[in-house]
């Protein structure tokens, strides 16, 4: 599907007028530092900010969202500037926007739209190009009757209707098919990645995932943790799509790592749904490691959306170790105010390496406490199931004896069938 801004009007978009809008819901400040956030996320996609603006929402008006007189000072500012599209950062409804459109003559959009477009420019693999196409078809659905220039305006016959169908009602059946289509799409992208998590499973391994806020350095830390080369840039969702490295501890132990996709206050639910299958990977993953930029003045607040998304998919009882980065960044207050909002955290520098020892260490703690310490005798004939422990588990240490092979070590549960039958004394 082409792109959403460039589907408003013919001529090309570079200029945007941004509208924060702070209300009595809000904490003092959240307008401001949302309509900063926004303005990121607007310039990820190329566009000149030409003026950005906060207003007061007392009540909200069902046609436009805004009073009349401050419809009209908006727009008449908007043109003053120059701009060719208005950029809320509260949600509009289909009616408002179509209504601020036909008032202003401009492009408007708000910032479930400029997710949804910056997500569009960042996926690679198939299953993420899905998944943002399926979330922009469900956004657009309930918005047909804006001047939509990228869906069909052929009448046709048989499959596409009789001609007592309306162009509207064309559109909408376009819109419902593909999306059937996308989620057929996704289900058989889904089945062949169970497969290959099956795969891994066959010889279990721990497993971790990194989460945290957008742009927090979880791609750094995978790349410090692992020597992986994802891409790591200092901008908004740099990366979507789920990366997994495996982590080579002491002792044997091997860890498998995977980065997810970054969250983001006012997160569109349908990205979340559509993206649920991304984050299956922090749904079966053993434990979490939740990646928080301690240089941020927002960084409450971005620990209170990442743990609210972590609710919504299941996931937030999970045994979750919490990482301040960027440390060599860092000044006083900030360091004072993360250790306020998280005392037991780790704090590190996934650019220069600084404390990774730590994060290391505290992983080694969580694959101990999954897996059960026994002290085994296998008889000389087994050396496959000897060859299996050192592949699944730890194998602390291992004597040659006349009856057999003594092993010491930690294996997880799901092997319990392979090393039971040679257990000498299982330890506490």
């Amino acid at each position: 599907m082409a792109n959403f801004l460039e589907d408003k009007r013919p001529a090309k978009i570079e200029r945007a007028f941004l509208v924060g809008v702070q209300t009595k819901d809000m904490a003092p400040g959240e307008g401001e530092e949302l309509l900063a956030e926004l303005g990121e996320l607007v310039e990820n996609l190329k566009l000149k900010i030409v003026r950005s603006t906060l207003i007061t929402l007392r009540t909200p008006t069902p046609a436009t969202l805004l009073g009349s007189g401050k419809v009209a000072e908006l727009i008449e500012l908007a043109k003053a500037d120059g701009a060719e599209v208005i950029v809320f950062d509260e949600a509009l409804t289909p009616a408002q926007q179509r209504n601020w459109e036909k008032l202003s003559e401009l492009a408007v959009i708000d910032r479930q739209e400029v997710i949804l477009q910056v997500f569009a420019d960042r996926a690679q693999t198939r299953e993420a190009v899905l998944q943002v196409a399926l979330a922009r078809m469900q956004y657009s659905l309930p918005r047909l009757t804006r001047a939509w220039s990228h869906l069909s305006r052929q009448r046709g016959s048989g499959g596409m209707g009789g001609e007592g169908e309306t162009q509207l009602e064309q559109d909408r059946r376009l819109v419902n098919d593909r999306i059937v289509a996308l989620k057929r799409e996704l289900v058989a992208v889904r089945k062949q990645r169970a497969t290959q998590r099956q795969r891994r499973q066959r010889v279990p391994v721990p497993t971790a995932a990194i989460v945290g806020y957008t742009n927090a350095g979880k791609s750094s830390l995978l790349n410090a943790l692992t020597g992986a080369s994802v891409l790591a840039e200092d901008k908004l969702f740099a990366t979507l799509d789920p990366t997994t490295r495996q982590l080579h501890l002491r002792g044997n132990r091997k860890l498998l790592v995977t980065d997810t996709v970054g969250f983001i206050r006012r997160l569109p639910h349908g990205l979340v749904e559509a993206f649920k299958a991304t984050l299956e990977e922090v749904v079966v993953a053993d434990f979490l490691i939740h990646v928080l930029d301690v240089t941020n003045s927002n960084v409450a607040q971005h620990h209170e959306t990442t743990l609210a998304v972590l609710k919504e998919l299941g996931a937030v009882d999970k045994p979750i170790i919490t990482v301040f980065n960027k440390l060599d960044a860092a000044d006083a207050a900030a360091l004072n105010r993360a250790h306020l909002l998280a005392p037991d955290a780790l704090y590190l520098s996934a650019r220069s390496g600084k404390n990774l020892d730590q994060l290391i260490g505290r992983c080694l703690e969580q694959i101990a406490d999954a897996v059960d310490s026994v002290d085994l005798l296998v008889p000389h004939s087994r050396y496959d199931v000897i060859s299996k422990l050192h592949a699944t588990g730890h194998v602390q240490n291992q004597e040659e004896r006349d009856n057999g092979v003594f092993l010491q070590g930690r294996f997880p549960a799901t092997q319990a069938g392979l090393f039971t039958p040679f257990i000498v004394v299982k330890k506490k």
